[in-house]
């Protein structure tokens, strides 16, 4: 007969973070998007470099230079940096509704894990897809256009934040949105306009005063501003601003995410 000694099972516990569960999530997020790397990494670099192609055979020889910078050479940044928020908020945006249709959001609901550990696990594996993609179609790119680093620090940040900014926007377009057409609103709607109006493809110097105004207005400018100073050596608008607005807007998101997933808005029957 076994004399050893059995202890009733105990309820784990995980101390201030639940770094397992954390680590988990942010695990599942980021193979979620690896397992289909032709759709999520090798697409947008496809893409991204099909946008290059028309913009340098349509516009390249003719277009004059911007801010000393050879036209191309001013458009990569701009490029590079919506591919990676684009794909940043692909990932969270996708993940919370396909887990909403389908039914499973339970399984990350019913774990553990607070909703500051979801908030950023689920976040950062959005800003991990973006950094990938970026550096993905930046590499490439060095294949047919001359890249130059003025300043690391700005493409770092604003590449992270950048990310970050839209990583939290599709998270809470995923809450938000009961179904897909929701999602393709959100896109449609807001993430498209304001990257496109954001000074993409075009210095806002150029623009009438209160096309001008607006822009200075929308911080999907400021992120492409700052990243393309990185590269280039100029800046739009205040570089001190755009690190302040970057910053300002990813707390808001952050908290807004955070308060959705605390209070189980459109989550929790």
């Amino acid at each position: 007969m076994n004399d050893e000694l059995v202890l009733p099972p105990v309820p784990r516990t995980y101390g201030l973070v639940n770094w397992l569960g954390f680590r988990t999530l942010l695990t599942k997020e980021v193979r979620r998007f690896l397992k289909v790397y032709f759709q999520t990494i090798l697409a947008p670099v496809v893409t991204t470099l099909l946008f290059l192609a028309v913009f340098a055979l349509a516009l390249g020889r003719v277009a004059a230079g911007i801010h000393g910078v050879p036209f191309v050479e001013f458009l990569v940044p701009g490029l590079i940096m919506m591919a990676m928020v684009q794909n940043a908020f692909a990932n969270t945006s996708s993940s919370l509704i396909i887990a909403k249709v389908q039914g499973n959001i339970v399984d990350m609901l019913m774990p553990p894990l607070s909703a500051a550990e979801q908030t950023i696990a689920i976040a950062l594996g959005g800003v991990i897809r973006g950094v990938v993609v970026g550096l993905a179609v930046g590499l490439t790119m060095t294949i047919f256009v001359t890249v130059h680093i003025h300043a690391l620090f700005f493409i770092v940040f604003h590449a992270v934040m950048g990310s970050l900014m839209l990583s939290l926007l599709g998270m809470i377009g995923g809450i938000w949105a009961d179904k897909f057409d929701h999602m393709a609103a959100v896109t449609n709607f807001i993430v498209t306009p304001l990257s496109f109006l954001s000074g993409t493809f075009y210095t806002i110097d150029r623009l009438p005063e209160g096309f001008h105004a607006f822009a200075l207005a929308n911080p999907f400018f400021y992120m492409i501003d700052g990243f393309r100073y990185g590269f280039i050596g100029h800046a739009d608008g205040s570089l001190a601003v755009g690190l302040a607005v970057v910053g300002l807007v990813d707390a808001f998101l952050l908290w807004l995410t955070w308060r959705m997933l605390a209070t189980g808005y459109k989550l929790k029957a």
